[in-house]
């Protein structure tokens, strides 16, 4: 896992040099089609595409005790294997906010399933002059339904 100063030091040179540090979150539990086409979005937006992952006792207390499929780990890396994502930062808590405040992105991206209101961190990157945007969702594209399913 990166540490958290150095992810801190390479978003403050990022913006030093006016590149755009984008921020995504979420579980990606089961990595699928609608993750990858919003975090494709989400890189197309800057330069630096960095993804908050809910750690696997995050996912338990978001999802249920079922959850996550996967471990953090294996998330982690499958998520590092798409080209555009060039660094995954687990956080422990229910939400990214604290992690936001730190590395203040540029962009903060979310699935068409929120409005840009409700988004966590909303406020905050308003606040520095930073977007807050929402991808359109890919149609037919859900973990909890995939699972669902499976299990019926």
């Amino acid at each position: 896992m990166i540490d958290k100063r150095i992810l801190i030091e390479k978003c403050y040179d990022l913006r030093k040099k006016s590149h755009s540090v984008v921020f995504a979150n979420g579980c990606f539990d089961l990595l699928h089609k609608g993750h990858i086409d919003l975090l494709s979005a989400a890189a197309n937006l800057g330069e630096y595409l960095i993804v908050g992952l809910n750690s696997d006792s995050s996912v338990r207390r978001l999802k249920g005790p079922d959850r996550p499929i996967q471990k953090q780990e294996v998330r982690k890396k499958n998520l590092l294997k798409l080209e555009f994502v060039k660094d995954v930062f687990i956080f422990d808590e229910d939400t990214p906010l604290n992690l936001i405040n730190i590395l203040k992105p540029k962009f903060l991206v979310k699935g068409g399933d929120y409005k840009s209101e409700e988004i966590v961190g909303y406020k905050e990157v308003r606040s520095w002059g930073g977007v807050v945007k929402t991808v359109k969702l890919t149609p037919g594209f859900s973990t909890t339904i995939s699972i669902n399913k499976k299990r019926l």
